[in-house]
């Protein structure tokens, strides 16, 4: 406050007792008129302490992070504030800063580079921010899109845009556009909305110091009006010109010797700090029937004005008492039921008296004088945050409530002597201080928010499940509350299955688990499972302490923290196209897949709606065992194989289980057709229901044999019990088949293994042998036993490999025609419908016709007929597809589908997941037990929508706190007057100057990202000055300096300009520019004169030459056929359209990486020798104010490329333009162009 305007505040205060007193005494007989609204997330980016936790840290260790000195371009500056040494006020020469602010993940929010540079770095703040306090409350951002989410936030300042005035950067429209919305209050707020789909309230509210906690105010009447059903509210703040440093320090607001001593006999004025705090709000009772983590309550707020106070920013003690008590009010509490104040206290000279008697006053009123209210202020920690201030100090104390320690106050050494303290029932907290004993109820605190625009605000906090000041347990975070996930079954299972399932008991404890995790890019998705080792470790000494102290069971502990871990990843977080599933039993195996994940940076972007086929496993896949540890853990599987043992029961008066598990006394043996064959079904129903549980639905279904009728009964042909009576009829019946018969793989294609049977058969007396499935890299032979011995004998001599499958009857050959007249009549009692999902027949390899139905009659030939899988293959890959899931107990159709897949195909193999794997040489107990966790991590990874609820039902898992989003930031910052001086000099070669000697020299300074289009040039990943710049800088001089047209002869590159890859741990993400020269010879005698184009970096001790040429003082005329006119119709005709997607994926595949600013082209026409190509000059770049643009140039380049002769096959050849004899500029290049090119 200012202190000229305030002539004696604290006599003004002193003498409204009386009317305060009777305003509080209301409280009692009031109860609170609003409804208790949830704190669920918060996030925040403070001075020295980016995060939550962090800033936790900086609190408990006391931490002051004013710094001394003005903050320079490494910290993301333009420059520093002060451009003389030496400030006016030592006042200014203190703040609380945030690093490198000039940093910004644009990719991550859509925004393109040339926008990024204009948005306000509060705009920044404020997307990633809002972001993170969405994911710390547990939320899918994705899962808010249309939903009533509003956004409230302070801001008062916008320095910014007087920085992007102060440059030429925005000639262009777009950047216009750009600079508009990117520095405006209003967008600010609306951004967020507008980035996440978010379709409640958004209001940005600037009433200076108090205006994020007005937004907090704000936000909760809005939901207790049924405005929004989620909030986010808070405010930003930086400081960005040290002009109005100077005028405050010079209005003696500022602290001169750089400390908030709130409440101390030195305190002298506050110092400016930066920063963006955001809490996300939610109706009580909604948070907790959601399961929300809950940080604490918000029982109260009130806002109020100043009025007519003694002067415009003079504060008013009247008007700060009443709004506690209106917000007391708000919450039907006493003075007496809070415990602590988080004071406005910026360190004013009168600023701090006013309020200490105003808030000892209103919560002073029928207090137990042993019982003082706390008061401390964050101010003394980071300074005065302004519209940011507020949010701070309610995000301290809900931190102070969950740590059950309420941090030190700063600098609180003398009391000052302004305030009767004696009177006042108050205590300084100078020391880290437990919450009192409440006898049991909630902690609570009030935080305050004064305006020096006179608006005042109020808010009155709650614990929610932490420490009660009694010795209750200390939660060390806010969690969710442990609510059971319910089983949710498919539409594909039965009601009656659904109902047994629901009223399953709680199933046993899943042997594996999947932390999904992902990102926008590789590095994201890297720098996640960073985070995640941290999280590990931090929490592994977390849980190390509590079980020293005997606060809890180790491996209990431990296995509930990853469980909750592995949920909230899930159901908490986006999930984007750079994917990996970590799969994992304990901590050691979630380290192991975490840190393999960190040094692997190669994942590739998942297609995002990938096509899936579920491909249903046959015969000699069985083994005892399978699905037992599903049948444990998965109500969903266990719903469905009771269902179908129960009916087999009935039917046998035996258990299918018993059989499937090997279980002691099993009335068979799970390798006879008779069981084996309902058992196969029966599973992979059950696989089918528990993957349509997690939302994975078959686009195409196909079965391999005996598989096709669980395949068949997915594609509703027929339901769970009908398909069973079907394959137990079949297993039946086959198993009764007389005479030993046999089947073999044989490694060979169609061809060979046809002839020999036939040459067998021709030879044999018996009933001969076939082809039973043609699987495409292997056939499968099928007939009597003593026959498949003897051509296997001849397969040998042959050297052709073989491999006899496993107590197997003979099927699909003549052995099982006996059997087919009983298949038919037991099957002539079912219904069958026509598929509903496209389903790939056995038979024909071929989709079934619409209409056609799959009849007892298919099926009777499908049972001897040789199954068709090849040709299925080749039908999955004219489908397109592009994820196949092995449903059956082990893992056979996956890997024979890779196989067969053509080679003519558009796409290469799709991913393969196994459901389950049967235990075996290469397969531990451990592979088995996570076989599904594996498939479900792949599935992941492809691209698959996964409902990640199905792995938790029955289970109760927490919501908690995980680490956040990695946001990969990049410099965009506008560029003032130290790189781009506005209206001096060439806007591509900067400024002029002559010699003595007649020389000419121009100068400027060139960045990665100045211009702005340069940094979409990289050649094999590095970011690489293009051909095209040198030549468009030639062409100035070269013009007579804009007088006439341009002549560039024998242009020479000798050296690129390379710059180096901006290091993320620099402060400065910008900072390696080079000066750029470009020197013009004198004339002499009439000769050509010289151009050099040469460069220099801070670090470097001499200059680099890149390109040198020759300008012609009398060059001629010029080409003469660049005077007439051309028909480009004409020139097109015997031209071929180019690709333009593929040429630009060709120049990528060869090393040159053109961004969007470099793909000039907007159609190519071309044949070996010649090419005609539309050139266009950015839109998103503005105008184009140079005589020749390097892009318009590189554009030129491009149609040059397009009219060589293509490389040779398997041929990839880099080219890159390295000389040129003349270039000849008849006027300045146009925007739109045609480039005519013949070689």
């Amino acid at each position: 406050m200012i202190e000229r305007d305030i002539s004696d505040a604290s006599g003004e205060a002193a003498s409204v007792d009386a009317r305060t007193g009777d305003a509080i005494s209301e409280n009692a007989a009031l109860a609170g008129s609003g409804e208790p609204v949830a704190i669920v997330g918060m996030a925040c980016r403070f001075p020295q302490s980016d995060g939550i936790e962090a800033f936790w840290h900086l609190l408990d260790d006391g931490v002051n992070a004013v710094t001394e000195g003005v903050p320079g371009s490494g910290i993301g500056r333009i420059g520093e504030l002060f451009p003389d040494a030496d400030v006016q006020a030592r006042a200014c020469r203190f703040g609380a800063y945030l690093d490198k602010l000039d940093l910004f993940d644009a990719a991550f929010f859509r925004i393109s580079p040339v926008e990024a540079q204009m948005l306000d770095p509060q705009q920044r703040l404020m997307l990633e921010t809002c972001w993170r306090a969405i994911e710390d409350a547990g939320i899918d951002p994705d899962r808010l899109k249309g939903s009533r989410t509003g956004v409230y936030a302070g801001i008062s300042n916008n320095e910014y845009r007087g920085l992007i005035l102060e440059t030429s950067e925005t000639a262009g429209p777009a950047a216009s556009l750009y600079a508009v919305t990117g520095t405006s209050f209003n967008t600010a707020i609306g951004r967020v909305s507008y980035a996440l789909g978010l379709e409640g309230p958004a209001l940005a509210l600037d009433t200076a110091c108090s205006s994020s906690l007005v937004a907090i105010h704000q936000a909760v009447t809005s939901l207790r009006r049924g405005e929004a059903d989620l909030a986010l509210a808070g405010g930003v703040h930086t400081i960005l010109s040290g002009r109005l440093l100077e005028l405050r320090a010079n209005a003696g607001m500022l602290s001169p010797d750089g400390r908030c001593a709130t409440f101390d006999a030195a305190a002298n004025g506050y110092v400016r700090g930066e920063g963006c705090g955001i809490v996300a709000l939610k109706r009580l009772a909604e948070a907790e029937a959601d399961s929300d983590r809950i940080w604490g309550v918000v029982r109260g707020s009130a806002l109020n004005q100043d009025g007519a106070s003694p002067g415009l920013t003079v504060p008013s003690g009247p008007a700060q008492e009443k709004v506690i008590a209106a917000a007391l009010r708000d919450a039907g509490l006493t003075p007496a039921d809070v415990d602590y104040v988080e004071a406005h206290g910026t360190g004013t000279e009168v600023g701090d008296p006013v309020e200490v008697v105003a808030t000892g006053t209103a919560y002073g009123y029928e207090r137990n004088p042993d019982r003082p209210m706390l008061i401390g202020s964050v101010k003394t920690n980071i300074g005065h945050l302004e519209s940011a201030a507020g949010v701070a100090g309610v995000i301290k104390v809900m931190l102070a409530m969950n740590r059950g320690i309420i941090p030190k106050h700063l600098h609180f050494r003398t009391p000052n002597p302004a305030m009767d303290w004696d009177r006042l029932p108050l205590q300084v907290t100078a020391a880290p201080t437990a919450w009192p004993d409440t006898g049991g109820r909630p902690v609570r605190a009030g935080v305050s928010g004064f305006g020096w625009s006179g608006t005042n605000a109020h808010v009155v906090l709650e614990a929610y499940n932490a420490t009660d000041g009694a010795g209750a347990a200390v939660e060390r975070r806010a969690v969710g509350a442990a609510h059971p996930v319910a089983v949710s079954l498919p539409d594909t299972v039965a009601e009656s299955v659904a109902a047994a399932a629901s009223a399953e008991p709680a199933p046993a404890q899943r042997p594996a688990r999947v932390l999904p995790l992902s990102g926008r890019s590789d590095g994201a998705l890297c720098d996640t499972a960073k985070r995640y080792l941290s999280w590990l470790d931090d929490r592994a000494k977390e849980l190390a302490e509590d079980r020293a102290d005997d606060r809890a069971d180790g491996p209990a502990a431990e296995a509930a923290l990853l469980s909750d871990m592995a949920w909230t990843a899930a159901v908490g977080r986006s999930h984007f196209n750079h994917r990996a599933g970590v799969v994992f039993r304990d901590a050691g195996s979630l380290r192991a897949g975490l840190r393999a994940l960190a040094e692997d940076a190669a994942h590739p972007a998942s297609k995002s709606a990938p096509k899936v086929a579920f491909a249903y496993t046959g015969q000699a896949s069985q083994w005892a065992g399978m699905g037992e540890t599903l049948h444990a853990s998965e109500p969903v599987v266990r719903a469905v194989l009771d269902r179908c043992d129960a009916l087999l029961r009935e039917d046998r008066g035996g258990s299918l289980l018993d059989v499937m598990f090997g279980r002691p006394g099993a009335p068979g043996d799970l390798d006879d057709p008779q069981w084996k064959q309902p058992a196969i079904y029966a599973l992979e129903c059950a696989l089918t229901a528990l993957w349509s549980s997690l939302g994975v639905r078959p686009d195409v279904v196909f079965g391999h044999s005996l598989g096709e009728i669980a395949a068949a009964h997915t594609a509703g042909v027929f339901g769970l019990e009908e398909g069973l009576r079907f394959a137990a009829a079949r297993g039946r019946l086959i198993g009764a088949l007389p005479g030993e018969g046999a089947m073999a793989a044989v490694f060979a294609p169609t061809g060979p293994v046809a002839t020999a049977l036939e040459e067998h058969n021709a030879a044999s007396h018996g009933i001969g042998l076939c082809i039973a499935a043609d699987n495409g890299a292997h056939q499968v032979v099928s007939g009597p036993a003593a026959e498949i011995d003897a051509v296997l004998a001849r397969f040998e001599t042959q050297g052709i490999r073989f491999a006899r499958l496993r107590k197997s009857p003979a099927y699909h050959s003549a052995m099982v025609e006996p059997a087919l007249d009983g298949l038919a009549a037991a099957l002539s009692t079912l219904d069958f419908a026509p598929p509903e999902i496209p389903f790939v027949s056995n038979l024909t390899g071929q989709l079934v016709g619409g209409g056609e139905t799959l009849d007892a009659a298919y099926w009777r030939r499908q049972a001897r007929e040789p199954v068709a899988f090849r040709a299925c293959v080749e039908t999955l890959a004219d489908l397109g597809v592009d994820a196949v899931v092995e449903i059956g107990p082990h893992s056979v159709l996956g890997p024979m589908t890779s196989l067969a897949w053509p080679d003519s195909a558009e796409q290469g193999p799709p991913a393969t997941l196994s459901s389950l794997l049967r235990p075996g040489r290469d397969v531990t107990d451990t592979d088995v037990e996570g076989a599904f966790a594996a498939a479900v991590a792949v599935a992941y990874e492809t691209g698959l929508t996964i409902r990640f609820e199905a792995l938790f039902e029955g289970e109760a898992p927490r919501r908690i706190a995980l680490p956040g989003y990695p946001f990969q930031r990049e410099r965009y910052w506008i560029e003032g007057s130290k790189r781009r001086r506005a209206g001096a000099g060439h806007p591509l070669l900067g400024d002029r100057h002559e010699s003595a000697r007649g020389e000419i020299v121009f100068e400027t300074e060139v960045f990665p990202s100045e211009p702005a289009w340069l940094n979409d040039h990289r050649v094999f990943g590095r970011l690489i000055a293009p051909g095209a710049l040198y030549g468009a800088m030639a062409a100035y001089p070269s013009t007579g300096e804009g007088a006439g047209p341009s002549f560039v002869d024998d242009m020479q590159l000798h050296n690129a300009l390379v710059f180096p890859e901006p290091d993320g741990d620099e402060e400065n993400g910008d900072g390696d520019g080079r000066t750029v020269q470009v020197l013009l010879d004198a004339p002499a005698d009439g000769t050509a004169r010289r151009v050099q184009i040469l460069s220099k970096g801070e670090a470097d001790n001499e200059w680099t030459l890149h390109a040198e040429c020759r300008i012609p003082q009398a060059p001629g005329p010029g080409p003469q056929k660049a005077m007439q006119r051309v028909d480009p119709a004409a020139l097109k005709a015997p031209l071929s359209p180019v690709d333009l997607p593929a040429f630009y994926r060709a120049k990528t595949e060869v090393g040159i990486d053109l961004g969007p600013s470099f793909r000039t082209l907007e159609a190519v026409w071309s044949r070996p020798g010649a090419a005609l190509g539309e050139i266009a000059f950015p839109e998103a770049l503005g105008s184009n104010a140079l005589e020749i643009h390097p892009l318009l140039l590189d554009g030129c380049f491009q149609v040059m490329g397009a009219a060589r002769s293509p490389e040779p096959e398997g041929e990839a050849v880099t080219y890159l333009p390295f000389a040129w004899e003349r270039l000849w500029l008849r006027d300045q290049l146009p925007d739109r162009l045609i480039c005519h090119v013949r070689m």
